[in-house]
């Protein structure tokens, strides 16, 4: 769920303070010392950016917008340090849930429900490329994302190193395995589930990092399934195991 701030100078000073910003709007033939600056405080930040035509922002505000539109977030992100922590809490059952491409807001949403059911502590997505937290996501997720640690990182690669550190067990949910997923075991240590897009998939760099690939068996001619209806499958497995 979003808010927006608009305004050169009350974008600039959000950007400065740290405040989380999700993208920001720009008019088509902004120019000026103080639009430079900020232009160029956005790229130094990696916020994503779009330039549009001033009928889009005239749409969104009704105000001295001065061609600048920046979105931020309703909910606040979970340092993941902080969540971990929380997760570790329950040994080995704990389960976190890393998303690799997943952009569509509505299976955000609809992964974020079935993951919050099924007692994963927190959800870890990229900063960049990964969908947006809105009140369509949230409103999919029938309130989940309001209700569990949502955590954006600069790295995926570098959170499953952190958490090899500390003892989880990285599941790559993927086709590409000879492994079913029943005969994966996820009682020895706490896991973590990476899920990857329904194009691309988990990325080879993060599948060369996790410690089990598990395929879903199925036996239609459908090649693949939704990934949020993946999550709730792979997620009632571990869950199916641990209280066995």
């Amino acid at each position: 769920m979003s808010n927006y701030l608009y305004g050169m100078h009350p974008v600039l000073e959000a950007i400065r303070s740290g405040r989380e910003i999700e993208r920001v709007l720009l008019k088509r033939g902004l120019e000026g010392e103080q639009f430079r600056t900020l232009f160029a405080l956005i790229a130094e930040r990696q916020i994503p950016y779009q330039f549009v035509p001033a009928e889009k922002l005239d749409a969104t505000v009704r105000g001295r917008h001065q061609g600048v539109i920046a979105f931020i977030p309703n909910i606040d992100y979970t340092p993941m340090e902080v969540a971990v922590e929380r997760a570790l809490s329950h040994g080995s059952k704990a389960t976190v849930l890393l998303l690799d491409g997943v952009t569509d807001i509505r299976n955000l949403g609809a992964i974020a429900r079935s993951a919050e059911c099924m007692g994963v502590s927190c959800i870890i997505m990229p900063a960049k490329g990964g969908a947006a937290i809105n009140a369509d996501a949230i409103k999919a997720s029938a309130g989940a994302l309001l209700r569990m640690d949502i955590c954006k990182v600069s790295n995926l690669k570098m959170a499953i190193f952190y958490l090899k550190e500390l003892g989880f067990q990285i599941c790559a949910a993927t086709e590409k395995s000879d492994t079913p997923l029943y005969a994966a075991d996820f009682n020895k240590a706490p896991n973590a589930v990476i899920l990857g897009s329904e194009g691309k998939g988990i990325s080879n760099s993060l599948l060369a990092l996790s410690d089990i690939k598990a395929r879903i068996p199925m036996s239609g001619e459908t090649e693949s399934l939704n990934v949020s209806v993946s999550a709730a499958i792979v997620l009632y497995e571990i869950c199916r195991q641990q209280c066995i």
